[in-house]
């Protein structure tokens, strides 16, 4: 195991900020990832995972612990029960993966190209995107449990999926290192074109292959400066920042009769029974958040009202102030505070 000290982690975000790492370990086997952890815990130093990069703010001050770069490489692939299992190691890069599934012509993943990011972690946010999560193909997490050192396979039950969670980010988070992930595919199988803007995508189309969807997905992530592009400005933020938020039948009625009084109407879907899932960036434009917001070092992407980008030196400070703008003014105006999606490291 090799550990450096005082490692920038801001190159390895997509947000470009954050200041370093006073420890630093990459690990490309299950063996390694287990002793990082067994340092960081002989030097009593928190340890923080970092996977891809995509959906961090580090804070200005860095991590004062050790941070663990899953390198875990590596997919098997076999057939059970009529579906194509594939064991994919935590640090492959997530794009790469979908393309070999589609490539491999397996359903189920298919409208999540383009995502950045790698695969250990997909299941830790329940990773979706027009109108897909990986939860519904997820068979089992192979984790580093940190309370007892133990390698334990979760089944997708175990994981606790919910939109945009599971118990990696709430009821047990900073317990498991993921180390690798199964999913579930359907040989075969037929994409998901449910979701509006691919609906519009393939207006007078009938019947798309899955990889005519993965490239309709990432032309319209790309169109949105959700696809990483080097030198592309858009690109520099954690995606979409804030979760879309899922409102009681009487929280969407009192939304609902603010915007009837600004003869507006709220873009939205059923979601859970019977609430109702509103679209975060709709409440962020209409709070005066329109794409292209901002004249200093972060600002909106032109591309997408949903996205914070760095529009170059921008601080973790600037980032997290801008955050707290968006959402005083959409719970003033609205009477809803959005939840931000990215995962804040070494805040207190």
């Amino acid at each position: 195991m090799n550990v450096q000290e005082n490692v920038a982690i801001a190159p390895l975000t997509t947000f470009k900020v954050g200041g370093p790492a006073r420890y630093f370990v990459e690990a490309a086997t299950n063996a390694e990832a287990a002793e990082a952890v067994q340092f960081s815990r002989a030097q009593a130093l928190p340890l923080f995972v970092l996977g891809g990069g995509s959906n961090l703010v580090v804070s200005d001050a860095g991590w004062p612990g050790v941070v663990l770069k899953i390198a875990i490489a590596g997919i098997d692939e076999r057939t059970e029960d009529g579906k194509s299992l594939f064991e994919v190691g935590a640090g492959v890069e997530w794009d790469k993966f979908v393309a070999l599934a589609i490539g491999r012509n397996c359903a189920g993943i298919e409208c999540l190209s383009g995502i950045p990011g790698s695969v250990g972690g997909t299941p830790v946010q329940n990773v979706g995107a027009y109108g897909q999560e990986v939860a519904e193909t997820i068979e089992s997490v192979l984790t580093l449990d940190m309370k007892d050192g133990q390698v334990r396979e979760l089944c997708d039950e175990a994981c606790g999926f919910n939109y945009r969670t599971s118990i990696f980010n709430t009821s047990e988070r900073g317990r498991y290192v993921i180390l690798r992930v199964t999913y579930a595919l359907e040989p075969g199988g037929s994409p998901r074109v449910h979701y509006a803007d691919l609906k519009r995508y393939f207006a007078g189309r009938e019947s798309p292959t899955l990889a005519e969807t993965r490239d309709a997905v990432r032309r319209i992530r790309a169109g949105k400066g959700m696809l990483i592009t080097p030198g592309d400005e858009d690109c520099r933020s954690a995606g979409s920042f804030f979760k879309n938020p899922i409102l009681s039948p009487m929280q969407f009625e009192d939304l609902a009769a603010r915007a009837k009084a600004k003869n507006l109407q709220i873009p939205s879907y059923p979601a859970l029974d019977a609430q109702k899932k509103v679209s975060a960036a709709w409440l962020v434009e209409h709070s005066g958040f329109g794409r292209g917001f901002g004249f200093g070092r972060v600002g909106i992407s032109r591309k997408h009202a949903l996205a914070i980008v760095n529009r170059g030196a921008a601080t973790a400070a600037d980032i997290v102030g801008f955050k707290e703008e968006i959402q005083e003014r959409v719970e003033d105006l609205w009477g809803i505070r959005l939840e931000p999606e990215p995962v804040f490291v070494g805040f207190e």
